[in-house]
Parts: C-alpha cells; structure tokens; sequence
C-alpha cells in the first residue's frame, strides 16, 4: 500500500495533551495516523503523518 506522509514540528512549549489533541483531531477528520514521534533534547517534537494514497482515483467511484 502507498502513503502520503506530512511532517510536523511541534514547538517545545506545546504540552502532551496539546499535541495530543492536534494529533488526534488530524487523525479524525483528515485521515492522518502517526507513523513515527521523535521529541528533541530542546523540547521540540518532531512528527510524521502518513494516510494512504488514493493514486489519483476519487473516492466512491468504480473504474
């Protein structure tokens, strides 16, 4: 299967339950899950998204 990915930083003065929320309102409603978290020494957090590709095709429609 083929993905999309979207990189994001967070800032270091984003709390947990901050990220968190943006994480899981990008998960709800644009179809992202995280596919890797890396938090930095300076506090920053460093995300990738990835959601499957739709190679072009538009949803609900049959070929």
């Amino acid at each position: 299967m083929d993905y999309e990915y979207a990189p994001l930083r967070l800032p270091p003065d984003v709390d947990r339950m901050t990220a968190a929320v943006r994480l899981t309102l990008q998960a709800e409603y644009n179809g992202w899950e995280l596919d890797r978290l890396q938090l930095l020494k300076d506090g920053t957090r460093r995300v990738i998204l990835r959601r499957p590709s739709l190679g072009g095709l538009m949803p609900g429609l049959s070929t």
